[in-house]
């Protein structure tokens, strides 16, 4: 009996709706309930381990729980059918229960499981009244429909809630991947390869001094040669670390540990035992990069 009761609260629980504010769908499955049964009062109600709290309701009934221990649909949540008391006063069951001899005062009281697809149940959808009363068998049986139109409606939004949970994970598993994948993507860009005739060749960013545009093509120059390869300045600079270089004008990019001087609107950089004797170390700073340019730079 514990075991059966510790399985029904765990199934309860996993729906995840105690202590929800009110939504819409079940609130209209408690109006039909009411208009069916022709009571002022409707309710929905689970059953926790020490309370009965009601979901939604219908008609005037101010409470929000009560405790399990004087709750008609303790009852009803266990019955094989609608569980139905005419008159509760002359019910000995329940003519001492304090929600008959005082407010609500009730009289007529009919419930209807929430039966889960495995079998356990989690409450009552119920109709209330301060009049004794019998429902029809035309009643009986809409009611029977609506507890388990409000299963249907519990079953579709845990699987949503379970669903938006999985996407949630799933993203956060893909934030954790882009960063690793951008982790190892700035380790990787410690190096490039560039294309030269028929090979590629390696190329530590950290020798590299500066890049210059040349049309649809791009001039690299390293502390002992120059490579031309065919590259856009917007590709090229994606692949070097953002922590090293700078774009300093729409056809120039350099290293930033490699300025030596800025002279005016230029900057002077160290190009290193370079061959070619025409290689220029003056290179000039375009207006739009040059507040970006001395940001980055530590000005005394």
């Amino acid at each position: 009996m514990q075991s059966a009761e510790a399985d029904r609260l765990e199934a309860l629980r996993n729906y995840q709706i105690l202590d929800t504010p009110p939504e819409a769908a079940f609130d209209d499955l408690v109006r039909l309930a009411a208009y069916i049964c022709g009571t002022p009062v409707s309710l929905m109600s689970l059953i926790d381990a020490e309370r009965q709290w009601f979901k939604a309701k219908a008609g005037d009934m101010d409470i929000a729980e009560t405790h399990r221990d004087i709750a008609f649909c303790q009852y009803a949540m266990m019955a094989e059918d609608v569980f139905e008391v005419h008159d509760a006063q002359l019910d000995p069951l329940f003519r001492q229960n304090p929600l008959v001899t005082n407010d609500p005062n009730i009289r007529f009281y009919a419930g209807a499981a929430l039966i889960t697809p495995e079998g356990l149940p989690l409450g009552t959808i119920c109709a209330i009244d301060t009049e004794p009363r019998h429902l029809t068998v035309q009643q009986r049986d809409a009611l029977r429909i609506l507890a388990k139109e409000v299963v249907a409606h519990l079953e579709l939004r845990r699987a949503r809630l379970q669903l938006e949970q999985e996407t949630q994970k799933l993203e956060g598993l893909l934030r954790l991947a882009n960063d690793r994948a951008q982790s190892m993507f700035m380790v990787s860009r410690s190096e490039i390869f560039v294309k030269q005739d028929s090979r590629l060749v390696r190329v530590h960013t950290e020798d590299i001094r500066y890049v210059e545009a040349l049309g649809d093509y791009v001039n690299i120059y390293t502390s002992r040669e120059r490579y031309t390869v065919y590259s856009t300045m917007k590709e090229l600079e994606a692949k070097l670390p953002s922590r090293e270089f700078a774009r300093i004008h729409r056809k120039y990019i350099v290293c930033l540990d490699r300025i030596t001087a800025i002279e005016g609107d230029s900057v002077q950089v160290d190009v290193g035992r370079v061959q070619d004797r025409n290689v220029p170390t003056l290179i000039p700073i375009g207006n739009s990069y040059k507040a970006t340019l001395l940001s980055r730079l530590n000005l005394i």
